[in-house]
């Protein structure tokens, strides 16, 4: 049985493509000059959504008085909680809440999708004079203002650039944090680190979209046994499936928090914490929007478009000549064992992840 992911997939592969390319070209157009109600598209998982915020936000300093509805899927809608820019949410995989996303009337539709081509059909349909959308395929032609897109860049400044044509240029740095955490995880979120009895603690994040992405339970859990030694608590966090890791790599001193949290008082969690540990995820993208130090480690994802370095981030990645591989969300089956993740060493990630904790401390003494 397919999942509802894959099933939008081969829809979007088949109906889709079709539909883009017998749709009427849009006819480009002179910007409205302040839009008042505008639909942004985010389909996909949550790394995308939480570097779309940004620019969110952005809009909403430049046009305060609009109207944002952002139109995402089931799997990333719990992420626009954390962006009080949005005005509405809507499911792009619920049908009555598509209709009602394209029976409204709009000055301004954003398609943020990068290649996939239901989203650029539904900005296409709605009710809108400018269309703004990347221009990665057939998909160009119907936005009136397309967009070019690079796996070079770092997917927040892409984001931007969907904003030029209302007169929004790119700002010279990322303001951080940009992500905002809701008043009532916060008594959850304390419920569930108790057993911590106020100690700082690191989290861990061993899962990932793909299992190419992933690193190995058994590696994670080797890494917070020697970071246990330096004196840090491990919480570990993640989905159902991550249950059994999380197990391994808390241990007796740990706290295994995965399958137990909802995405707000996973970056509750994430927000009080000392650092984040993980792959190429969302979760990634959570702490950075949240302002906190990561460790991560890339293989087959872009770490251009994907990674932050610098300002207390870390990434491991052994650039081999096979990797990055992963374009616009495909990855394809690897040839080699994934050794661009496999070569990555306990060691290597032990001594990047103390390194940030001691630009921490010492922070924390100055």
């Amino acid at each position: 049985m397919i999942s509802r992911i894959e099933f939008l997939k081969m829809i979007d592969g088949l109906l889709g493509r079709l539909l883009a390319s017998l749709l009427p070209a849009s006819r480009e157009v002179v910007t409205v000059a302040e839009p008042r109600r505008l639909l942004v598209i985010r389909p996909g998982g949550i790394g995308d959504a939480a570097l779309l915020v940004p620019a969110l936000a952005l809009i909403r300093k430049q046009y305060p008085s609009a109207h944002i509805t952002v139109l995402a899927e089931r799997r990333n809608a719990a992420l626009f909680d954390l962006c009080p820019a949005v005005d509405r949410l809507l499911l792009y995989d619920k049908p009555r809440e598509l209709l009602a996303a394209l029976r409204g009337r709009y000055d301004v539709v954003i398609d943020t999708e990068q290649w996939h081509w239901l989203s650029a059909v539904v900005a296409r349909i709605a009710s809108s004079p400018v269309k703004i959308g990347f221009a990665t395929n057939e998909r160009a032609r119907l936005f009136t203002h397309p967009v070019n897109y690079s796996h070079d860049v770092y997917e927040v400044i892409s984001f931007f650039r969907l904003l030029k044509p209302l007169g929004i240029d790119t700002p010279a740095s990322l303001p951080l944090p940009f992500l905002s955490l809701p008043e009532n995880v916060r008594q959850q979120t304390a419920v569930l680190l108790r057993p911590l009895d106020g100690r700082e603690y690191l989290v861990i994040f061993s899962g990932a979209s793909i299992p190419e992405r992933r690193w190995g339970g058994e590696r994670f859990a080797e890494l917070a046994r020697r970071l246990e030694r330096e004196g840090m608590t491990v919480v570990v966090l993640g989905g159902e499936k991550d249950a059994g890791d999380g197990e391994l790599i808390a241990g007796s001193a740990g706290l295994n928090l995965a399958g137990r949290t909802t995405l707000a008082v996973t970056a509750a969690i994430i927000g009080g914490a000392e650092l984040l540990v993980s792959g190429d995820s969302g979760l990634l993208h959570l702490a950075v929007g949240l302002g906190i130090k990561t460790v991560s480690l890339f293989g087959p994802g872009r770490q251009k478009k994907w990674g932050v370095e610098g300002a207390g981030n870390l990434i491991v990645n052994h650039h081999l000549s096979c990797s990055p591989c992963t374009t616009f969300g495909t990855t394809p089956k690897c040839r080699h064992q994934v050794h661009c993740m496999g070569e990555i060493t306990v060691d290597e990630l032990f001594l990047a992840t103390k390194r940030l904790l001691r630009k921490n401390m010492g922070n924390r003494t100055t």
